[in-house]
């Protein structure tokens, strides 16, 4: 396998394991009232160890729980919001299949998730607080963006030197070489 061949394979598989986070991601804003019922009867349940471990959890997942439960009784349509950002992630997820087809070509678009991530850590940092997300909380929101940008630095970093290995010759430069 020559080294372009082994590079466009790596990238791929960079690729399609973000493209796969980004889908997990995405649709598990999809069932949140059901994810967050099962959670807390895990936290309560068999899971009760960790509950005990980390007390301030199992508080916010019922905090969280009782303001979800509120508001599909009450305000469904605010969970609407939440069916909007699960559609974002997986629109975002087929932009990931341009440079999955032709990474130089479509460099840009992991140089747009790139940005992405770095755009997580001004918005939980400013809005967490304005919305009175616990502070550990707003670490695991900081996590996606400094564990996405990882694959996309990986990919980035690959699709430069398969660029260099498949740049054409220019015939100008190689008469004067």
């Amino acid at each position: 396998m020559t080294e372009s061949r082994a590079l466009l394979r790596r990238i791929r598989v960079w690729l399609l394991f973000f493209i796969v986070c980004l889908v997990l991601s995405g649709a598990t804003a999809f069932p949140l009232v059901t994810e967050l019922r099962l959670t807390e009867d895990a936290l309560t349940g068999w899971a009760s160890p960790v509950a005990d471990a980390f007390p301030s959890l199992l508080e916010w997942i019922q905090r969280v729980r009782t303001g979800l439960d509120v508001a599909e009784s009450q305000y469904p349509f605010l969970l609407y919001g939440t069916d909007w950002l699960a559609f974002a992630h997986l629109v975002i997820a087929v932009a990931f299949y341009g440079p999955y087809r032709d990474p130089v070509r479509n460099i840009w678009v992991v140089d747009f998730g790139i940005i992405a991530c770095a755009g997580i850590v001004p918005l939980a940092l400013i809005c967490g607080p304005l919305r009175g997300i616990p502070f550990w909380w707003t670490v695991i929101d900081l996590s996606f963006g400094v564990f996405g940008v990882i694959p996309l630095l990986v990919v980035r970093r690959h699709i430069k030197r398969l660029e260099a290995l498949t740049e054409p010759v220019n015939p100008s430069v190689a008469l004067r070489a």
